[in-house]
């Protein structure tokens, strides 16, 4: 870590979630602020992009704060930034919604498409299959996590060449296989919720801080 406690900004662009996210933060050891200055947020430690709702009213709201310069400015420095549920989805390049298709931020090629699946939303607890070598589920492989989602990226699609590492990529099953969590580099999400997954949430939470 960078300091014994780490600082994180938890952008506050409108989104839900805000308020629990940043007190499962501060459970984990993080000393957190929650607000859209871009400042603060270019200089905290880690950066944590909540999201609920509709993708692209979530992309929306981001946008009218400057979020998505934000997020690649601090990506080119290689400054971490994790997103959650929707603020996961807004990284690839298109949502999908009822047969309206909303542009997202496009850090990973892909779009986030309704799950098949014989209920929908998917919401409660479920495994995950993350890669052996995951920084983010040490300690954590066999726990389960909270989701809420109808929606979901179900095909990864970003195909890195050497020199570039590939990204570790995190699988969930709700009728379709999807992505549940990416580390790829200074980018990090999940597309459940850590700060409603109980202890397995904060222990995860606690290992994305020990990264930065």
């Amino acid at each position: 870590m960078s300091t014994a406690q780490p600082s994180v900004v938890v952008l506050d662009y409108g989104s839900g979630n805000v308020h629990s996210a940043a007190k499962a933060l501060e459970l984990a050891g993080a000393r957190v602020e929650l607000t859209a200055d871009r400042d603060r947020a270019m200089n905290a430690d880690g950066l944590f992009v909540p999201g609920v709702g509709a993708f692209s009213a979530v992309a929306e709201a981001l946008a009218k704060v400057g979020g998505g310069a934000l997020i690649e400015k601090r990506l080119i420095a290689d400054r971490p930034v994790m997103g959650i549920c929707v603020g996961m989805q807004v990284m690839f390049e298109h949502g999908v919604e009822r047969g309206n298709q909303a542009p997202g931020l496009g850090e990973w090629p892909g779009s986030v498409t309704e799950l098949d699946a014989p209920v929908l939303p998917h919401m409660g607890w479920n495994t995950v299959e993350a890669p052996e070598e995951s920084r983010l589920f040490a300690g954590i492989h066999d726990e389960r996590f909270y989701f809420v989602h109808s929606y979901a990226v179900q095909q990864w699609q970003l195909d890195p060449q050497p020199p570039f590492t590939p990204p570790l990529v995190t699988w969930a099953q709700h009728g379709a296989k999807f992505i549940a969590a990416v580390e790829n580099g200074p980018l990090t999400a999940t597309q459940f919720h850590p700060e409603k997954s109980g202890e397995p949430g904060i222990r995860l939470l606690k290992n994305w801080l020990q990264s930065l």
